[in-house]
């Protein structure tokens, strides 16, 4: 939201103000020069080499403490971690604990919503529809969290898919005019971005589901590597090494979004907002370009000073998604209870680990930048993933990032958590596949072995891993 807007706290703006300082300085520093290239009648690719040196780590990470308990075989229990207990869950909108619930949702408006304060509060900032004059678009997906984020309560996932496209040449991966996501809505007929058709790589990637993200955030780099050391070598998967832009400097194992780009809600929330509605913050103050078009403030598109969110916003996303209950099982009948000793037997935890236990509380994580507090630390969480990148025949040719470090990405698809399953009608990354049958034929590659195993079953069998996957 743009600076003026009656939510803004004061409060609540000093809290963000010294969290973010220190990189905010040099960031909107760069973007002052960025504006000054392009007013100057500089290359808009300026625009994308800004936003990738943001998007660079200077090659250590820091220690979040011994690898805590995890288990592929779904046995759950606090084995291994002493006085874990099990982490709250539920789709009802309410918090676990990290935040306050605060006043009655429902008597929230824009004049008396505090950002920061409470659940309520954050999930308010969290629903609300932004506006031009809140700095929307020029190019954007969506005007609201919620709008990809709901199902079946505020944070859940969606049908909502965004839209990445760009080429290979010579061996080498290249981004669409105005990088790999092609916005689909704009503030002007003219910004609508199209695809090229030398762009010939093109895929979708469904909205996914926020709730329980906390504890997620919560995981060590310790137990995420754990858990990759002692998959297979045939199934083994890939840590992915990633910045925090709000951290200091250093690299966190990913575990957010598709490629796992992301290791802090912060930084997840700071891309989302920039990239699916337009609206810049401290951590990413470049407006998109219109397929390579600057249409920022300046140009005749965009009337709001950057950064449109003076980083009250950010923050009150990452609080609401730290703040919310992991999804909760459907009924665990006996047929369920066979069909995991199925899903075990034929190998599927090997990836979609059943049970994490998260750093305990106090332990620093995001370089630095985030102390995992009680309501989020040694707490047992059953996602059914690993939340490392494989290759199971499904990539969508996509990149993280189009360098290098990022090049063996394109194939890799992060293994998607399995938790609030039954809440999906649409599955796999690009939301194109309508049964889990079909999705389960679709894993090929390092889960060939798998899909095999599942293939040979008897139908009885079969069926009762369904009925499992039905109650997750």
């Amino acid at each position: 939201m743009s600076a003026n807007h009656p939510r803004k706290n004061q409060n609540a703006l000093r809290f963000v103000l010294l969290a973010i300082a220190p990189v905010a300085a040099g960031l909107l520093a760069s973007s002052e020069e960025l504006r000054s290239q392009v007013s100057a009648g500089g290359p808009d690719l300026s625009v994308s080499n800004a936003r990738r040196q943001r998007f660079s780590h200077n090659g250590t990470t820091k220690d979040e403490g011994a690898a805590g308990f995890f288990d592929s075989q779904g046995r759950g229990g606090n084995s291994g971690s002493s006085g874990a207990a099990e982490a709250p869950a539920g789709f009802d909108d309410l918090t676990n604990g990290m935040t306050p619930q605060g006043p009655s949702f429902g008597s929230l408006t824009e004049q008396t919503v505090v950002p920061l304060r409470s659940f309520n509060d954050n999930r308010f900032v969290f629903e609300a529809v932004e506006t031009v004059a809140d700095g929307l678009g020029p190019v954007y997906n969506a005007q609201s969290c919620r709008e990809c984020h709901q199902n079946v309560v505020t944070g859940g996932a969606s049908q909502i898919a965004e839209h990445r496209t760009g080429h290979v040449a010579n061996g080498e991966f290249f981004n669409s005019l105005g990088g790999s996501l092609i916005q689909s809505r704009g503030t002007d007929p003219d910004l609508i971005e199209h695809v090229s058709v030398s762009d010939d790589i093109r895929t979708f990637r469904l909205s996914l589901n926020t709730l329980g993200d906390g504890f997620i955030e919560a995981i060590a780099n310790s137990t995420l590597t754990a858990i990759r050391d002692a998959q297979p070598a045939s199934m083994r998967g890939t840590a992915v090494l990633v910045p925090v832009l709000e951290g200091d400097g250093s690299a966190r194992i990913g575990r957010f979004g598709w490629k796992s780009q992301h290791a802090s809600l912060v930084s997840f929330s700071a891309d989302a907002y920039n990239n699916e509605m337009g609206i810049t913050s401290p951590l990413l103050p470049e407006e998109n370009t219109s397929n390579g078009r600057y249409v920022g403030f300046g140009s005749a598109y965009d009337p709001v000073p950057d950064p449109e969110d003076d980083g009250t916003d950010i923050a009150a996303f990452a609080s609401f998604m730290r703040s919310t209950k992991a999804p909760s099982r459907g009924a665990i009948t006996s047929e369920v209870t066979a069909g995991q000793a199925v899903f075990n037997q034929v190998g599927c935890a090997t990836c979609h680990v059943a049970t994490i236990v998260t750093a305990p509380e106090s332990t620093k994580v995001n370089g630095g930048a985030f102390t995992v507090p009680a309501a989020l630390g040694n707490k047992i969480i059953h996602p059914y993933s690993d939340f490392l990148l494989h290759d199971v025949g499904t990539g969508d040719g996509v990149p993280l990032l189009p360098t290098a470090e990022y090049a063996a990405t394109a194939d890799q698809i992060r293994t998607p958590p399995l938790w609030a399953l039954r809440t999906r009608n649409r599955l796999m990354h690009d939301g194109l596949t309508f049964t889990k049958q079909d999705a389960i034929a679709r894993h090929a590659g390092q889960s060939a072995s798998v899909t095999a195993a599942y293939n040979a079953l008897p139908d009885a069998r079969k069926s009762q891993l369904l009925r499992f996957l039905d109650s997750l």
